[in-house]
């Protein structure tokens, strides 16, 4: 529904400012190709997504497709919270 697929984009949003104060993650952000988040800022990221989605992140999904854009991080998101 579309009210908790804002609310989901609103929340995913607001773990990156805050992860990456400055960066306006609105727009079209490519975060792997802008290297906006490195080793360890990926590990806080994934952690953070855990926490907040209820969802449970594998190394299998931790390639860069997945994070290549906040689109497409919504999208691994909403597909780990289904397979619950």
């Amino acid at each position: 529904n579309k009210m908790k697929e804002e609310i989901m984009m609103e929340k995913l949003i607001e773990i990156l400012e805050e992860l990456k104060p400055g960066v306006d993650f609105t727009k079209d952000t490519k975060l792997v190709e802008d290297k906006l988040f490195d080793s360890l800022g990926m590990i806080s990221l994934v952690a953070e997504l855990s926490d907040e989605f209820d969802i449970e992140i594998s190394p299998m999904d931790i390639v860069p497709e997945n994070f290549a854009t906040v689109e497409t991080l919504y999208e691994m998101i909403e597909r780990l919270a289904d397979e619950d």
